[in-house]
């Protein structure tokens, strides 16, 4: 009765792949392509009321035609919103939402920010103060040296030499990278022009001392020690010079306020040897018509500040604790009064005085851009003198503190640019080409106004400054480079103030 029986199957045949193929449609493409509109926002006409019209081809649009201004209307408006307004201008008069907001109005270009602020606490708290500080070599170790410049006994107190390395990462600005301990105050240190370890320092005791910062055991390599070579009174510069007979070795210069400028050389056994030496003697220091008569007997004659000038290494300057500054010969040959002790004679260097300061000399600079030797200098009558060598009195003088100032310093890349430390603890910056009567920048360097004593520019990184204060602080600043740009003009105008005579 029952059988498997298999039916015939249903077979449609499809028609997609002939119509797909007819229009050569991609495989991965399953449907034509779809035109499409947004009727909210598409029309085959674009015009946009608020803004677009269509210009008339008739006639062309006159845009200098006058306004019409509907006066009756405004009038009006400004009626009604009157009582609005001037009770929102109530309210942000007696707000407080800006309080203590001051109005910067220098530009951000100008600004000169405090990038460090360096200290050894344990020379702080000996009340001990940065009396100099140094760039070495490649820029980047600062140097300053702790003694005092104030009022006291100190001559046996310790002090130190600290170094910080300002592109070591884990820098800590009161835990220096070096500390140097030295049985008396150091008054000045200078780095060596090429070698970066080596530090040569002044102490209160006459005595020269050259430290290698590459030893951590027994850094002294070099010393003066204490003969009838060595200066009687307080060290309060030393600069290193070129030795031309050996190219390997450099001498060192020192000035004291015993009147002894002294050249020495390196020996073999660690011990600095005189090579040669001058004498600021009162008696020797010529006289100019031009000068209000002095006792020059009396005059004090300790020295104070030397700079050598940058185009003539035989000519230098010095400044005097009796408020001249004085033009100095390298090669003079006049023999200095006879002075007791001494292995090498002594010669008399002054060959002119200029307009004295009311008060001590403190520190000199030679422009290093002006052939006719323009200089700076400054002391406790608080102003800063800029001068030629070719005249007495000063090309213009500056009243910049009502107290002492201690440094003047020529910037070493812009001709018209100085800084000066106060004694009222600022930095002065000055641009000449702004203005020859006030600062251009005043920093403060600490809350405390205690007198800000040493300042020099980085030759290298020309936009770091640093400055030793009395508190025993270094602030390292990075001036704009509105300070470090030579503008186009600017050698000119200082030949312009160069050729500037004083009647």
């Amino acid at each position: 009765m029952f059988a498997d029986r298999t039916a015939p199957g249903a077979d449609v045949q499809s028609l997609w792949r002939s119509a797909r193929s007819a229009r050569c449609e991609a495989k991965t493409c399953q449907t034509g392509k779809i035109s499409t509109a947004e009727a909210a926002a598409q029309s085959h006409t674009v015009r946009d009321a608020a803004v677009q019209t269509e210009q008339s081809k008739d006639a062309v649009q006159d845009f200098q035609q006058e306004v019409q201004v509907d006066y009756t209307g405004l009038l009006s408006f400004l009626q009604r919103v009157e009582d609005a307004v001037i009770k929102e201008l109530n309210k942000n008069w007696k707000s407080h939402a800006f309080d203590g907001f001051e109005v910067n109005w220098t530009d951000q270009d100008e600004t000169v920010l405090c990038l460090h602020t360096l200290s050894y606490p344990e020379a702080q708290d000996q009340n001990l103060q940065v009396t100099s500080v140094s760039w070495n070599a490649t820029g980047s170790v600062i140097a300053c040296s702790y003694g005092r410049l104030d009022d006291g006994d100190w001559s046996t107190e310790k002090s130190y030499v600290c170094t910080w390395n300002l592109d070591r990462r884990g820098l800590n600005p009161q835990h220096p990278d070096l500390v140097v301990d030295v049985p008396s105050s150091v008054m000045c240190l200078a780095f060596h022009p090429s070698q970066p370890s080596l530090i040569a320092g002044g102490l209160f005791s006459g005595e020269l001392v050259v430290w290698d910062t590459s030893r951590t055991e027994d850094p002294v390599i070099w010393r003066t020690g204490m003969t009838d070579d060595t200066h009687t009174d307080p060290v309060y510069q030393v600069n290193w010079l070129p030795d031309t007979k050996h190219r390997n070795h450099a001498r060192l210069l020192s000035v004291a306020t015993d009147g002894k400028i002294l050249v020495w050389r390196e020996e073999r056994d660690g011990r600095l040897a005189l090579a040669e030496g001058f004498a600021i003697v009162a008696q020797q220091v010529p006289r100019s018509t031009r000068l209000k008569k002095v006792a020059w007997g009396e005059a004090a004659v300790g020295v104070t500040s030397l700079s050598f000038s940058h185009f003539d290494a035989d000519v230098f300057v010095v400044g005097v604790e009796g408020g001249y500054s004085l033009r100095c010969s390298a090669v003079a040959q006049t023999a200095a009064l006879p002075r007791p002790g001494g292995s090498v004679p002594l010669r008399a260097p002054a060959e002119f005085a200029f307009s004295p300061h009311a008060g001590p000399v403190y520190s000199v600079s030679c422009s290093p851009f002006h052939r006719q030797n323009l200089f700076l200098s400054c002391g406790t009558d608080g102003q800063v003198h800029l001068h030629s060598m070719l005249q007495t009195q000063p090309l213009f003088a500056l009243q910049l503190s009502k107290k002492y100032l201690f440094c003047v310093c020529w910037s070493p890349v812009r001709p018209l640019v100085f800084a000066a430390a106060s004694g009222e603890g600022e930095v002065h910056l000055f641009d000449l080409a702004r203005s020859k009567q006030k600062p251009t920048v005043s920093l403060k360097q600490s809350m405390s106004d205690c007198p800000v004593y040493c300042l020099e520019f980085n030759t290298k990184h020309t936009r770091l400054l640093a400055a030793g204060d009395a508190a025993g602080t270094v602030k390292v600043w990075q001036l704009s480079s509105d300070f470090t740009e030579q503008g186009p003009r600017e050698m000119s105008h200082l030949e312009q103030l160069a050729s500037e005579t004083v009647d």
